[in-house]
C-alpha cells in the first residue's frame, strides 16, 4: 500500500467517524425519548422487560440507517448545507413516525406524540451544526483537486454542467477541457499532473485507456456512462463457459416480484386517494372556478412494451393549449399555457395526483420509468433507437430519472437512469424511491421544463 493510499484510508476513517458520532447522538436521544414516551404515563411499567426496548432502539437504529441511504444524509462535500440538513430530518422524521404508529398499533392505545415532535425539534439545530461542521472539515481534508475535462462533442459537454455547478467545484478544479476523440497514446502526456478526470462521448479504447492511467496512478475518474454501460451493469454472470462471459437481455420480472410489486400499488393508490381526498376535491374546484375548462387533462401515453394509455392529470394548462395537434413538451415557469391555478399546482406537484387512478387501474405503477407521449417517443426513437428500452417495464409515476436526474434531466440522461433502475429492480429499491420522492417534492429543479429540448438535439454532432 502506498502512501497515497494510506492517506486515502486514513481520510475515510475520520470521516467515518465524524458520521458514526452524529448518528449514535441522534440514536441514543431517541432512546431517551422513547423510554420518557413509554414510562412518563405509566410509572408501573417500569417492571416491565427491557427487552421490548432494545427491539425499539433497534428499529430505529435500522430504520435511520435504511432512510439516511435512501436520502443520501452523510453525502459531505458533495451536498448543499440545507440538502444535509433536510436528508438527516427526513431520514428522522419518518424514522420516529413509522416507530409511533408501530408502538401505538401494538400498544393499542394512543398516547401524544408530543415528546418525539420535541425530539424532532431538537434534532435540528444538532443536524445544522453537524452538517456546517462536518462539510467544513470534508473540504479541509479534500482541498480542490486539479482536474481536465474530456468530451467528444459540444452535447457531451453540455452534460457535465450539473457535475462542474457548485457544490462539486468546491471539490474539482476544472483546469483544461480537451475535445478529443482518438487513440488513447496521443493524450496520455496531457494527463500528467492531474488529481481527476471527467470523461463523456468518448469511444471506447481511449476510454479504457484513461480508466487504466486512472487505476495506476490513483487518479480519480467520473465516466459518464453509454447506454450499453448501463445495460451491462444488469448482465448476469455465466459460468459455464472457460471464460468471464456476461449475458445481457430483455429484462424479465420475476412472478413473485410482479405480484408484490402490483399489491404494493393498490395498497399505495387506495390510501394516497383516500388522505388526499380533501386536496383532490379543492384542487378540482379552484380548477374549475378560474376558468369553466375541464378539471381533467387525459392525454395518450406508453407503457410497458409500447402499450397505449389515458393517463390523468389535473389540468394546468389553458383548455386550449395544443389546438394547432402539435405535441409540444412544456418550458417550465416560462410557458405562457399554464394557468395562474396551474402554476401552483405544478410547483406543489398537486396536477400529478389524479395518477393514482391510472395505477389503481393497473395502467402504472408508483415506481418506473415516466410514460411518455407517443409523437414525441416517436422523435426520440429517430435519433435514439435505444429510447425504446425504457418500455421493458410498466410506466410509473416516479423513478430514478425523477429523484436522481430532476424533471429537467435530458433524454439521454433519463434513458440512463431509468435503465439503472430496470437493472436493479426490488421491493428495497422501490421502497426507497417512494420514500426518496418525499425529498423532491418541493425541489425546484424537480418541477421545471426542459427548456425547449426536442428529439433533434441528439443527433450526432
Amino acid at each position: 500500500m502506498n502512501d497515497v493510499t494510506k492517506l486515502e484510508y486514513k481520510k475515510k476513517n475520520k470521516l467515518f467517524l465524524i458520521k458514526t458520532a452524529h448518528f449514535l447522538i441522534c440514536a441514543a436521544l431517541f432512546y431517551c425519548a422513547f423510554l420518557l414516551f413509554r414510562y412518563s404515563e405509566f410509572p408501573q411499567e417500569r417492571k416491565a422487560s427491557f427487552r421490548y426496548n432494545y427491539f425499539v432502539a433497534f428499529l430505529y437504529i435500522f430504520l435511520t440507517a435504511f432512510f439516511n441511504r435512501t436520502y443520501n444524509s452523510y453525502l459531505l462535500g458533495y451536498s448543499r448545507i440545507r440538502g444535509l440538513v433536510s436528508a438527516q430530518f427526513l431520514s428522522q422524521f419518518f424514522s420516529v413516525g413509522i416507530i409511533y404508529i408501530v408502538v401505538t398499533i401494538a400498544w393499542n392505545r394512543i398516547r401524544s406524540p408530543l415528546i418525539f415532535i420535541l425530539l424532532l425539534v431538537v434534532f435540528v439545530p444538532i443536524n445544522i451544526i453537524w452538517s456546517i461542521e462536518a462539510n467544513k472539515y470534508y473540504c479541509k481534508l479534500n482541498p480542490p483537486r486539479k482536474t481536465i475535462l474530456i468530451y467528444r462533442n459540444q452535447r457531451d459537454k453540455r452534460r457535465f454542467g450539473i457535475i462542474t455547478g457548485k457544490p462539486t467545484e468546491r471539490l474539482y478544479k476544472i483546469t483544461k477541457e480537451l475535445q478529443f476523440d482518438g487513440d488513447f497514446d496521443e493524450i496520455i502526456d496531457q494527463l500528467e499532473g492531474f488529481e481527476a478526470v471527467f470523461v463523456a462521448g468518448i469511444n471506447s479504447r481511449c476510454r479504457n485507456g484513461i480508466l487504466k492511467h486512472c487505476q495506476d496512478h490513483n487518479i480519480r475518474g467520473f465516466f459518464l456512462p453509454h447506454v450499453g454501460d448501463v445495460i451491462l451493469q444488469g448482465a448476469d454472470h455465466i459460468q459455464s463457459f472457460d471464460s468471464p462471459v456476461l449475458m445481457a437481455r430483455r429484462k424479465i420480472v420475476q412472478p413473485e416480484y410482479r405480484v408484490i410489486k402490483r399489491i404494493m400499488d393498490i395498497i399505495g393508490s387506495a390510501i394516497g386517494l383516500i388522505l388526499l381526498s380533501p386536496v383532490f376535491l379543492i384542487t378540482a374546484i379552484a380548477i374549475k372556478a378560474y376558468d369553466k375548462g375541464p378539471v381533467f387533462y387525459k392525454q395518450m401515453r406508453l407503457t410497458r412494451d409500447g402499450r397505449k394509455f389515458r393517463i390523468i392529470k389535473f389540468r394546468s394548462m389553458r383548455p386550449d393549449a395544443e389546438k394547432d395537434g402539435i405535441a409540444r413538451l412544456s418550458t417550465g415557469d416560462q410557458d405562457d399555457r399554464i394557468t395562474p391555478i396551474g402554476r401552483i399546482i405544478r410547483k406543489c406537484r398537486l396536477d400529478e395526483i389524479p395518477q393514482l387512478i391510472n395505477i389503481l387501474k393497473g395502467e402504472m405503477s408508483i415506481v418506473g420509468p415516466r410514460p411518455e407521449r407517443p409523437e414525441i417517443a416517436e422523435q426520440y426513437y429517430k435519433t435514439m433507437p435505444d429510447f425504446k428500452l425504457r418500455l421493458q417495464v410498466k410506466a410509473g409515476l416516479t423513478g430514478y430519472a425523477q429523484i436522481y436526474g430532476k424533471y429537467n434531466s435530458d433524454p439521454y440522461e433519463k434513458l440512463e437512469f431509468d435503465l439503472l433502475y430496470i437493472n436493479q429492480m426490488n421491493i428495497l429499491t422501490d421502497l426507497r424511491m417512494i420514500f426518496a420522492t418525499f425529498g423532491i417534492l418541493f425541489s425546484k429543479e424537480s418541477t421545471a421544463g426542459v427548456e425547449g429540448i426536442t428529439a433533434m438535439d441528439y443527433e450526432e454532432e
